[in-house]
């Protein structure tokens, strides 16, 4: 139910809000709010959106060059982000950032492989290349899905360093060869119980190679130490991974819960690197709305699902700060079903009992709000009300049911940026043109 009073609330939001213009000083608010906040998180209500991607860069940049931030954690496969972080080290022989970003082929590829996601890389290669070595800023990925793609790197890895490991390595992770290189296929047998898992080969390579930790660390000092954390993150991978897509087929666990505990788990990880190498780890994480506003403000939350915003902020407390992007309309990039073409589809304009609807009402073009306890907009807006989320998939056709869910904004978020009318993110590959009536997708979400 949309709060009461309603054109009395929109004229305290207005009020309230900053207008975004595109100056310089746009996010001296926000910077502020900031403070002394060690992990930042910037969402988006969509997978998909111009304007996200390019006001995250531009607020991760200010973070970086005047908050000391030294990390990037996106809601990504570790494989294909870490090179891009190798790239953006000058430690690699990818000759640009399309070259860097060529890593990121599954679908779905657009959320990465995109013209304001190359600007940025190009930009931390930049800033990088002023700095020494040991002050340079990583990009990493947080998420789960690459559980092929991090055997092959563990393998690598190990080959190089200890190929008798590398052969015990291989025997274990042979067990996943059954299945070939599906992931749901291993999930969907194992899952319902039709073939024996491979659990416990995931849980005994992770353990193996974190027992030689020490020796694997000093082998060819700190550029030996980051090959050891990269596997070991990989192996994590597999580990995490291989239960995930056997939960996916379980009623007993939630592969949602699972998820993000897995990226809050790599975030700890990196968080505890960095530390070691150029302390304090300061992260800012790019992830959706979803993920990064509170789940406990949420029918989710109410359902029993967490997600890294909760759990940063029940681990971090006020050393974490979380921002939603959200839209009325326009356009996004997203596909009609799993594993389908990205297509540019029209937006709806949002719901008038929503957050985004009653944003479209304050009248501004794109602002910020400031949602702490002392904002009289943050306390109206604790009432519960529609918000919307687009994942890689959007199904117009079926809206309410697909992409709205209950939460209480100010308590999930600390501060939000709203563009009322904004545009596909643009592809380095080509779209094709959406028709918004496509068959409704119930799984996977897509978020």
């Amino acid at each position: 139910m949309m709060p009461s009073t309603t054109p009395l609330l929109t004229e305290i939001i207005r009020n309230a809000a900053h207008p975004l213009t595109g100056a310089s000083d746009d996010y001296d608010s926000l910077l502020e709010l900031v403070g002394d906040a060690r992990f930042v998180l910037l969402g988006e209500a969509s997978h998909g959106t111009h304007e996200f991607y390019r006001e995250r860069a531009k607020i991760t940049k200010r973070l970086i060059c005047e908050n000391g931030f030294n990390a990037v954690a996106l809601e990504a496969d570790w494989p294909d982000a870490y090179r891009v972080h190798r790239y953006v080290q000058g430690d690699n022989t990818d000759t640009d950032a399309s070259e860097a970003l060529s890593g990121f082929k599954r679908f779905p590829s657009w959320m990465w492989r995109n013209a304001d996601v190359l600007d940025f890389v190009g930009w931390m290669r930049s800033h990088n290349d002023a700095l020494d070595a040991s002050r340079r800023v990583g990009i990493f990925g947080m998420d789960l899905y690459s559980m092929h793609a991090s055997i092959e790197r563990v393998l690598h890895y190990l080959d190089e360093v200890d190929p008798a490991a590398a052969r015990r390595a291989r025997g274990r992770y042979g067990c996943f060869d059954t299945f070939g290189c599906d992931p749901q296929a291993y999930g969907h047998f194992t899952g319902l119980g039709l073939e024996p898992s491979c659990e416990d080969e995931a849980v005994a390579q992770l353990i193996e190679l974190q027992h030689k930790s020490l020796h694997y660390s000093r082998i060819d000092g700190l550029a030996g130490m980051e090959r050891f954390f990269d596997a070991e993150q990989n192996a994590a991978v597999v580990r995490d991974a291989e239960e995930y897509y056997r939960a996916m087929f379980q009623r007993t666990i939630s592969s949602w819960n699972l998820r993000d505990r897995h990226m809050v788990d790599t975030l700890n990880a990196l968080v505890s690197y960095l530390d070691r190498l150029q302390p304090p780890a300061k992260v800012v994480v790019w992830a959706h709305n979803s993920h990064v506003g509170d789940a406990r403000a949420t029918q989710m939350g109410h359902a029993g699902e967490w997600n890294i915003g909760q759990l940063v902020r029940q681990q971090y407390g006020n050393a974490c700060r979380t921002i939603g992007l959200t839209t009325y309309t326009g356009t996004v990039t997203a596909a009609s079903g799993w594993d389908s073409p990205a297509e540019r589809k029209q937006v709806r304009p949002a719901r008038p009992d929503s957050f985004e609807g009653l944003f479209h009402k304050v009248g501004l073009p794109a602002f910020s709000l400031r949602l702490g306890e002392h904002s009289h907009a943050g306390f109206r807006l604790r009432e519960s009300m529609l918000e919307r989320a687009i994942g890689v998939v959007y199904l117009p056709a079926s809206e309410l049911a697909s992409h709205y869910f209950l939460a209480s904004l100010s308590d999930q978020f600390d501060a939000v940026l709203h563009f009322d009318e904004t545009r596909a993110v643009e592809p380095m590959e080509p779209v094709s043109s959406g028709d918004e009536d496509e068959p409704a997708e119930t799984f996977p979400s897509g978020i």
